[in-house]
């Protein structure tokens, strides 16, 4: 035996120590087993499907390099956990993916795991394992949410039927319009924009609000569902495509705020980027009539504003229409390719 035997610091990794420091805090659940072996171990809950989603964010793409690392982790969580939400889903852990770039600084990794541990604790969604790694490019974080719901009740897409009535929660819009705002703060004085207007469209962008609150009523309530991360346009015409339906969308009847009233006011072309810009991360959901008095209930006990904006009808695709004409997008939804 050799005597001059590494010390237990020295045969930690840097890697190792990184996870330990930043990520072992957050790995709450007992499945995870401390993030100190290969992989994860979950039991769902008795009686329960899981549900698999998984989504990542790029700097550059998805996020601007300068904003707050603690967002960049809560958002990327939260994209997940609106997808959960949408079917109906309670969270109950992820696995994430982050790679890194060479010049990355402790001090940004020591917030990025800050705001991933409050939103982990605040959503009840702990960390249960992942991989981290080096990049020649930009940081990139990936992340797969696993959620419970009822054997075989999933709110899928596929499942809306004609007579329906189209919901949509809070707003649309603003992150799209909020991108643009970050994008070239100029913009604010062409469209008068008080400041509070101004943070709410970039907070929106910054941050989004998944509709987790309202899993159980969407459950309980709706007949299909998606989350709305590509566009409101482009994500219900997804839906009808996926159920072999048809919608006609008065465009007057989609939920705006009021920072969003304010720039389609003052640049009318913006309607259009506010309808297909995306990142949205509210849900369109449908749902049989009788049913939208009590979704409507239970969704203002949860703080969440809901609008019945359409009905389904049978035919194919969704229509958006603003004084009895049919728009047409230059891009009817977000998409990287």
């Amino acid at each position: 035996m050799s005597s001059d035997k590494k010390s237990d610091r020295d045969e930690i990794s840097a890697e190792e120590r990184l996870i330990a420091r930043y990520f072992r805090p957050l790995a709450t659940h007992p499945g995870a087993l401390g993030l100190g072996d290969d992989a994860a171990a979950i039991t769902p809950p008795p009686g329960c499907d899981l549900v698999l989603t998984a989504d990542g964010v790029i700097a550059g793409v998805h996020f601007f390099t300068g904003d707050p690392p603690d967002t960049v982790a809560r958002k990327v969580l939260r994209m997940n956990l609106s997808d959960l939400a949408a079917k109906g889903a309670m969270p109950i852990g992820f696995l994430m993916s982050i790679a890194l770039p060479a010049s990355f600084e402790e001090a940004w990794l020591a917030a990025f795991a800050a705001g991933l541990g409050e939103d982990a604790a605040r959503y009840g969604c702990p960390l249960l394992g992942g991989d981290t790694d080096r990049t020649p490019g930009p940081t990139s974080v990936s992340i797969t949410a696993f959620g419970a719901v009822p054997q075989g009740k999933m709110v899928r897409r596929s499942t809306a039927q004609a007579g329906d009535t189209v919901a949509v929660t809070g707003t649309i819009g603003d992150a799209a319009l909020g991108v643009l705002l970050r994008r070239d703060e100029t913009l604010a004085e062409r469209w008068r924009l008080p400041e509070p207007m101004r943070a709410h469209l970039k907070q929106r962008y910054l941050l989004p609000e998944p509709r987790n609150a309202l899993a159980e009523a969407i459950l309980a309530y709706a007949s299909a569902a998606m989350d709305v991360s590509d566009g409101l346009a482009g994500d219900l015409a997804k839906l009808c495509r996926a159920s072999g339906v048809a919608a006609d969308i008065d465009v007057a009847r989609v939920p705006l705020s009021d920072a969003a009233r304010a720039v389609i006011a003052a640049e009318p072309a913006l309607l259009e980027t506010a309808l297909t810009g995306g990142d949205d991360y509210e849900i369109v959901l449908t749902l049989a009539p009788e049913k939208f008095s009590a979704f409507c209930a239970a969704a203002q006990a949860a703080g969440v504003a809901v609008a019945a904006i359409a009905r389904v009808t049978a035919g194919q695709g969704a229509r958006f229409i603003r004084d009895g004409k049919t728009l047409s997008f230059k891009r009817p939804s977000y998409s990287h390719f």
